[in-house]
C-alpha cells in the first residue's frame, strides 16, 4: 500500500511526522506538505503561479517534499505525477485541534482530504482535539496509532468514491479513549468578532478575533462524541447538493 501524506501546519510539524511513522507499519509513505502554515486555508487551486517543490529530510531523517502550495495543491501534484508510485490512501493531519462541523470547509486538513476525494482516492483527514491554548509539545503518539488503525481498517472496506473520512481524536490517554463512533457534521458555534486598528500611518486594517469555537454537544455528531471520550468519525461527500430545497424551489413561480 501506498500513502501520500499531508497537512495544513507545515512540512516540520510534528504532528505530520508522528503519523507517517504510523504508517509507515501499513506500507511505503510519501510526504509532501506545505512548507509553511496553511491553517483555516480552505480548498485552494493554485492555478496563477508556478509551484515549487523542495526534496528535504524532516528531523529524524525521514525523506519529505516540501511545497510552496497549499495542501490541495500537494494532494493535486502527488496525483498528477509529483510522486511516481500509484496512490492507494491520501492522508491528512495531525491537525493539532479538532476540525468539527462547519469546520470542515474552513480546514486545509479536511480540504486536502476532499482533494484527494476528487481524485478517486480513499482519503482520511486527521484532527487531535488538544486543549486550545496547550503549552509544550503535544502528545501524538495515540492519534497516531489511531490514525492507522483507521486507515488499516479503511483499506480492507473500501467506500464509494467521493466519499473521505473526518477524524478527530481526543486529547487522552489510548485506555481512557471509549471508543470509536461514527458521527455526522453537528453544529459549530463561531464567536467572530471585528478587530480595528490603525497602522502607524493612521489608515486602517482588520483582525477577525473573538474567542475559539465551541459547539452544540448532541449525541450521534462529531462534537458531542468527542466530548464523550470517543473518536469521532464522520464520513463526509463532496456532493453539496441540498436535496431536500429541490422540490421546494421547483414549486416556485418560474414563469415570470
Amino acid at each position: 500500500m501506498h500513502i501520500v501524506v499531508t497537512n495544513d501546519d507545515g512540512v516540520n510539524a510534528p504532528g505530520l511526522l508522528a503519523l507517517a511513522k504510523a504508517l509507515m507499519k501499513l506500507g511505503q509513505v510519501s510526504i509532501v506538505a506545505p512548507d509553511h502554515n496553511w491553517s483555516a486555508s480552505g480548498h485552494v487551486k493554485t492555478l496563477h503561479r508556478p509551484l515549487r517543490v523542495k526534496e528535504i529530510e524532516l528531523d529524524d531523517g525521514t525523506p519529505a517534499r516540501a511545497c510552496d502550495g497549499a495542501p490541495s495543491d500537494c494532494i493535486a501534484l502527488a496525483a498528477l505525477g509529483l510522486v511516481p508510485e500509484p496512490i492507494d490512501f491520501v492522508v491528512a493531519g495531525i491537525n493539532p485541534n479538532a476540525n468539527l462541523g462547519h469546520d470542515v470547509t474552513y480546514s486545509g486538513t479536511v480540504t486536502a482530504a476532499m482533494e484527494g476525494a476528487i481524485w478517486s482516492i480513499p482519503s482520511v483527514a486527521i484532527s487531535l482535539d488538544a486543549p486550545e491554548y496547550h503549552r509544550g509539545p503535544l502528545d501524538y503518539s495515540v492519534s497516531a496509532e489511531i490514525g492507522r488503525q483507521i486507515v488499516d481498517k479503511f483499506s480492507k472496506n473500501p467506500l464509494s468514491p467521493g466519499v473521505l473520512l473526518n477524524v478527530n481524536v481526543p486529547y487522552l490517554p489510548l485506555v481512557e479513549i471509549k471508543g470509536f463512533s461514527i458521527t455526522r457534521q453537528g453544529l459549530r458555534i463561531y464567536r467572530d468578532e471585528l478587530v480595528k486598528r490603525e497602522d502607524p500611518r493612521g489608515l486602517p486594517y482588520y483582525w477577525i478575533g473573538g474567542d475559539a469555537p465551541s459547539g452544540v454537544e448532541e449525541q450521534g455528531t462529531d462534537i458531542g462524541e468527542l466530548a464523550a471520550g470517543f473518536v469521532s468519525i464522520t464520513p463526509l461527500k463532496l456532493d453539496l447538493t441540498a436535496h431536500q430545497a429541490i422540490e421546494v424551489i421547483t414549486k416556485w413561480n418560474w414563469s415570470n
